[in-house]
């Protein structure tokens, strides 16, 4: 962090903010959060602040001469951003937020503990067994939810205790919600406790998200009503399933079954760890931030969690939550009356997935920041990694990547593209035509390309490559591997094969194939590289077939040969542009006895027989 205002710091923080929902926090030079704000995008919004010339309120003004460092939380929606805004305002009180710092909190819906329980909006959770549904950051959603929820299921509102000794006694009667066929009449025994709790329980599982049973409900209703001509009902129901697909499911910023507890989440680098960490309070997330730690040589990911609960204790100036969620088990000895927790399933999983997002995220901004600053120490880590990760024998500084591309047979033709330092040299980029197979045989292409390439480099005594990818799986490997043995490059350039489906990577004579983190930075490079060439390779092919649909229009016109179609060509290169040249004009590139017969075929094609 900064300790003086450094503009060209705060530059380039919000360069390097994500284009996804978040909060961003606005420090100041001791540390201290200023403001918190929310947005769908958080590069957008931070900017604005910091466009030149734009005019601001005179308060935005002031705070924006106080900001000395720029902190981000990312989440899933801009629901979540909403509701983790209003967390964190009430838990910093930051001196620029003026809305949010009341006691106020957002709307749930509550089905209480009781018999035949009622489900009424709450805006108070009281620990008494009671189920909390929620947030709701709009309370039109809320309002909408509960009386589709009462629409579907005929639920009581009344506040009577509907113990089964008060039922039995007779001491109720209906009232009007009975009559206008809101309620079933539990209060007088025409509705069993069985049957009205299955109703909440269907219920309950749409608040949590599971919609499925009242879907098929309403769109059996729908169905039904406009089967019967009842067309304004139909629409009734139509918009419930509009509003049922608009309703959103509780939030992994706001539970009220989670409590106090601390999240650690743990990301490894080669050189670094990322240790993010999230308090919650009361069930809602109030603070959270990623710390790196260097990396030593014995380090395992037990030593480096611990370490990193160390330095966030001293860093928040207090103990831990007497819960942590934690993805592995620390050196527990050294944290006495802490509970450490490794979740499998549930909201605490979603918290410590929330926690990982972060994790990820700050990451990210640290190798874009290294990318842009030291591109050559950014591509040394990525490729180091690449070396590790497919057990080669060196850095892949260069590395080509071939691809086959035909229409039913047609055409063939390969590509070759080459990466230099984990980037595209586009330069060294090569098409091949296959010559000679025939028919649609991918891996007899395969063979003669790799083939051509790797002969000619031998012979000229160009550099090899430290890497070879073949876009396929293991025939194209295996044939490609083929050529490499007979040209005895077997054991000095390494091979590996990807296949499309599922991102496999194969090895020569390993049946087996290998996977990569699909996040890992090795495997969106091996990626990058087969998309340049299947891309590469295509566009050839079009290319290709488009110039034999010419030739072979202009192969119909009687005198033109192979020679006088090549320099119309390159001369006006469409059929539309030879079309319309004026007959001098063509007479100069092929001659005038020839523009005189091409001129005269696209008069007869285009004339029209008289009618009898």
């Amino acid at each position: 962090m900064a300790t003086v205002r450094d503009k060209q710091y705060l530059k380039d923080k919000v360069a390097l903010l994500p284009d996804l929902p978040g909060v961003y926090q606005f420090l100041n030079c001791d540390g201290t959060v200023i403001y918190v704000g929310k947005a769908k995008n958080l590069k957008k919004r931070v900017s604005s602040y910091f466009m030149e010339g734009k005019d601001q309120y005179p308060k935005v003004t002031v705070m924006l001469r106080h900001i000395c460092d720029i902190r981000h939380i990312v989440v899933s929606t801009e629901q979540d951003a909403l509701l983790l805004e209003n967390n964190m305002i009430k838990s910093l009180q930051p001196r620029y937020n003026v809305l949010l710092k009341d006691d106020k909190t957002y709307p749930w819906i509550v089905v209480r503990n009781e018999p035949f329980p009622r489900v009424e909006s709450t805006r108070i959770i009281n620990r008494d067994g009671s189920r909390y549904f929620g947030p709701y950051s709009s309370v039109v959603v809320q309002k909408n939810m509960l009386e589709l929820i009462r629409a579907l299921y005929q639920l009581r509102t009344c506040s009577l205790n509907l113990a089964p000794a008060m039922i039995e006694r007779g001491k109720y009667s209906v009232c009007l919600e009975y009559h206008l066929g809101n309620c079933q009449g539990p209060c007088v025994g025409k509705q069993t406790e069985q049957d009205y709790d299955h109703n909440i329980a269907i219920l309950m599982k749409t608040l949590a998200g599971d919609m499925r049973s009242t879907r098929s409900y309403l769109q059996e209703r729908m169905a039904e009503a406009a089967a019967g001509m009842k067309f304004e009902l139909a629409e009734r129901y139509k918009q419930r399933l509009r509003l049922l697909d608009s309703y959103v499911s509780r939030s992994v910023v706001i539970s009220t079954t989670t409590g106090d507890l601390d999240v650690f989440s743990l990301l490894k680098d080669i050189d670094a760890a990322y240790v993010n960490f999230a308090r919650i309070v009361g069930g809602a997330i109030v603070n959270s931030f990623t710390a790196q730690l260097s990396l030593g040589a014995e380090d395992d990911d037990r030593t480096i969690l611990t370490r990193a609960l160390q330095q966030v204790s001293e860093r928040i100036s207090g103990p831990l939550a007497r819960e942590v969620v934690v993805p592995l088990c620390p050196e527990e000895e050294l944290f006495p009356g802490v509970k450490f927790t490794v979740p499998k399933r549930g909201e605490k999983l979603k918290l410590l997935e929330f926690s990982l997002k972060n994790a990820k995220a700050y990451r990210l901004e640290r190798l874009k920041n290294l990318e842009i600053k030291d591109p050559g120490r950014h591509a040394n880590r990525i490729l180091e990694t690449m070396q590790r990760e497919l057990r080669l024998p060196r850095l892949p500084r260069h590395i080509e990547c071939f691809d086959n591309s035909n229409l039913q047979g047609t055409n063939p033709v390969a590509s070759c593209v080459v990466f230099r330092d984990a980037k595209p040299s586009r330069k060294e980029y090569r098409h091949f035509n296959v010559k000679t197979v025939v028919g649609p045989d991918d891996f007899a292409s395969m063979r003669e390309i790799i083939y051509r390439r790797y002969r000619r480099q031998l012979d000229e005594g160009n550099d090899l490559p430290d890497l070879i990818i073949v876009d396929g799986g293991k025939g194209q490997l295996s044939s490609a591997y083929g050529v490499l043995k007979e040209l005895g490059l077997e054991d000095k350039v390494p091979i590996i094969g990807l296949a499309k489906r599922i991102e496999e990577v194969f090895y020569p004579n390993d049946p087996n194939p290998y996977y990569l983190d699909r996040t890992g930075e090795p495997l969106r490079v091996i990626m990058h590289l087969r998309n340049e060439a299947h891309r590469f390779g295509i566009t050839f092919h079009r290319r290709k077939r488009s110039l034999d649909f010419i030739k072979s229009e202009l192969e119909l016109i009687p005198g033109l040969g192979p020679s006088s179609i090549t320099k119309l060509l390159k001369k006006f290169r469409t059929v539309n542009s030879i079309k319309n040249a004026p007959e001098e004009v063509l007479a100069a590139v092929i001659g005038a006895a020839r523009a005189r017969a091409l001129k005269d075929f696209y008069r007869s094609v285009n004339e029209v027989p008289a009618e009898d």
